[in-house]
């Protein structure tokens, strides 16, 4: 049973591997790749950060001698997938801990590491210490919140548990409840926000179309997170008085 848990460990670390470099691509620019991110939380998350840790290592490898990328296709992701990893043990099973891993791992370690290796390694000019730090941080914003709300749903529909017993990873349980929901509707809204200001700062755009959507992202998530409470709220409570009166009535 042991060894059959180990192989499909594997056989879903190169699944992982193989879908990590295919996506990578998508939506990304120098310093920025969002899809990255999400590979290493979900990996993070099934299997624990040293299968984090390879796997994001080796999806770098792949990209740098197959696409041309820097180094930042390694220093950009390592330090965030095992972080990531860490966090999640840590907090026993707390999805938005293994996004926070990602965040400090890539958008601040990780991007101040890039430093002196794009300088020294590189030989890339007109650098700073915290040059990589918006554009990594964008990235793993984006990435972290996809993440999160795949794995949020994964979570509630009882399947992480599941993949976590399959693959012979510890298993913890982290369900969603209205308040949580509420939060991760309000926490997209302050992503996005955090996004659409980074974006004319990583494109060299001067337009304010950005700033007014990060200030609408904001505001229209946090209504609705206020909505969705008031009304799922009222459902919980109302499901729980009928329980009690049924209850009462045996």
């Amino acid at each position: 049973m042991k060894s059959q848990k180990s192989i499909l460990k594997m056989v879903v670390l190169a699944m992982l591997i193989a879908i990590g470099v295919v996506i990578s691509p998508i939506l990304r620019v120098e310093g920025m790749c969002p899809m990255a991110h999400f590979i290493n939380i979900v990996c993070s998350v099934f299997m624990g950060p040293w299968y984090s840790l390879l796997c994001a290592f080796i999806i770098g490898v792949i990209r740098m001698i197959l696409m041309g990328i820097p180094p930042l296709a390694l220093t950009g992701a390592i330090f965030g997938a095992f972080l990531s990893g860490v966090f999640y043990r840590l907090s026993k099973g707390k999805i938005i801990c293994a996004v926070l891993g990602e965040i400090i791992g890539t958008g601040i370690i990780g991007a101040i590491i890039s430093y002196p290796v794009m300088t020294l390694i590189w030989g890339k000019d007109g650098l700073s210490l915290f040059f990589y730090v918006p554009s990594f941080i964008c990235g793993t914003l984006i990435g972290g919140s996809i993440a999160y709300f795949f794995l949020r749903k994964y979570a509630d529909a009882g399947m992480l548990t599941k993949t976590q017993d399959m693959l012979g990873s510890k298993v913890f349980s982290d369900k969603g409840t209205v308040l949580s929901n509420a939060i991760s509707i309000a926490t997209f809204g302050a992503i996005l926000f955090v996004v659409f200001l980074l974006i004319p700062q990583i494109f060299k755009s001067e337009s304010q179309v950005w700033k007014y959507m990060s200030y609408a992202a904001i505001g229209l998530s946090a209504v609705a997170a206020v909505i969705y409470y008031i009304i799922y709220h009222g459902k919980e409570v109302k499901t729980a008085s009928k329980s009690a009166e049924k209850e009462e009535q045996i």
